[in-house]
């Protein structure tokens, strides 16, 4: 990993990296928050997921969570929403497909299959990065996000309870499969065969149960996109369902910003250190 930029804070270091990825075939930028415990051993280590149209530095800039994650002795990962540099047909032609919205999903239709492969790329490439680069402990690995960053941590927590202690949510699509974000990003990605569209809806993976530890989700009541694209009460139905633990709270007046993230990260990260220290 080459190193663009070091900060010092809250006692720590913010650094942003670059390094070349197997994974998407581009070069990735990657957002690290190291507290100063790091210097007395490995520690846990958290992994935020951005929304559309973002990069790791929307939540570096915006979410605040340095200072918490600086009290508790959590390392936070921030990965970038989608290969770049590529100029494929179409990539940049809207906010929600292509470039900045890779929805953590392995593609299978040309020509995103060779590039877009951010599931892979979040669930065994950059891990193993980091571990190789940063005093963590991979037994204790955590994963949140915001909107469709939301859908990739429930998805990739539901599909790998193996690999993640923790998962968390901002305002979350929730059933990726059964709203016009999802709906455009997985038939443009996978095809329109949605018996393949079902490995990435959180929903329906919550359905069939198998995650066990508490599920924190926080949505805002004013969030403009809740009753079309969001539809946290799908969630809520299918926990219910298989009996996994969620607390969804709904936050009255709250919007779908990094004011409202910005908000409640300080309780989403001591969810998280409470769940990886134990």
């Amino acid at each position: 990993m080459d190193r663009i930029s070091s900060h010092a804070c809250f006692g720590g270091t913010q650094g942003i990296y670059r390094h070349r990825s197997a994974s998407t075939g581009t070069d990735m930028e990657v957002a690290v928050f190291v507290p100063p415990q790091a210097a007395d051993g490995p520690l846990p280590v958290l992994t935020y997921l951005s929304g559309l149209t973002c990069t790791w530095e929307n939540f570096t800039v915006k979410a605040g969570a340095q200072r918490y994650a600086a009290e508790h002795g959590v390392i936070i990962v921030a990965p970038d929403t989608s290969p770049r540099g590529l100029d494929l047909p179409g990539e940049h032609a809207s906010y929600d497909f292509g470039s900045g919205a890779g929805f953590y999903v392995d593609a299978t239709q040309d020509p995103w299959k060779t590039n877009y492969r951010m599931y892979s790329y979040i669930r065994d490439e950059l891990p193993g990065l980091i571990a190789s680069e940063f005093k963590i402990d991979p037994a204790r690995q955590g994963i949140f996000g915001h909107s469709m960053g939301g859908h990739g941590a429930l998805v990739m927590a539901f599909r790998n309870p193996d690999r993640y202690r923790s998962v968390s949510a901002f305002s979350p699509i929730v059933s990726a499969s059964r709203v016009p974000w999802g709906e455009k990003a997985l038939g443009g990605y996978l095809g329109q065969d949605r018996e393949a569209w079902k490995q990435y809806d959180a929903s329906l993976l919550a359905e069939k149960g198998g995650w066990k530890s508490p599920i924190l989700v926080d949505q805002g009541t004013s969030d403009q996109f809740l009753e079309k694209e969001l539809k946290p009460e799908l969630l809520e139905e299918a926990c219910a369902k298989s009996g996994t633990p969620l607390t969804l709270r709904r936050q009255p007046g709250y919007d779908h910003s990094y004011y409202f993230i910005s908000t409640f990260m300080g309780d989403h990260i001591a969810h998280h250190a409470k769940l990886l220290k134990a």
